[in-house]
């Protein structure tokens, strides 16, 4: 396979413990669709359907596909402030050099986001059922006379 930026010839590497077609001149990577989905899983499991699926503005390039040659499709990774591109018959990803660790940050900040989500709504939960309690009611009553 040849690399969609420099047209140099990918080789097998592995970053992140996965296997990925690597270009030694551009430092870029070919993942494919699963793989993907592994680098995700690494940091904050999602599910399969969320894998690689959250795609924000995407846009036509020049580069071609290193397995079927069509064209990739650059667009806003996670509707973050990365964008990366892919395969419109959805063979894989390519990333830019250091790329792959910018999506392994990406999904510290979901995972994050997500506990932060819970625990908010946990002490929300825990709030509305104090004030619906008898003794709060009884509280209330007494207040409004």
């Amino acid at each position: 396979m040849k690399c969609p930026k420099c047209s140099a010839e990918l080789t097998a590497a592995v970053r992140h413990e996965l296997p990925v077609a690597y270009c030694a001149a551009c430092h870029g990577m070919w993942l494919e669709r699963q793989e993907l989905g592994q680098l995700e899983d690494e940091v904050f499991f999602l599910g399969d359907h969320a894998k690689g699926t959250l795609v924000d503005e995407p846009a036509p390039t020049d580069h071609k596909c290193p397995e079927c040659s069509a064209a990739l499709t650059e667009f806003n990774y996670r509707f973050n402030d990365l964008r990366i591109e892919a395969c419109t018959n959805g063979h894989g990803y390519w990333l830019d050099e250091t790329e792959d660790d910018r999506i392994l940050a990406v999904m510290k900040k979901e995972q994050l986001d997500s506990v932060r989500a819970i625990h908010a709504e946990d002490k929300w939960s825990s709030t509305l059922k104090h004030l619906r309690s008898p003794r709060m009611l009884d509280k209330l009553r007494d207040l409004l006379g």
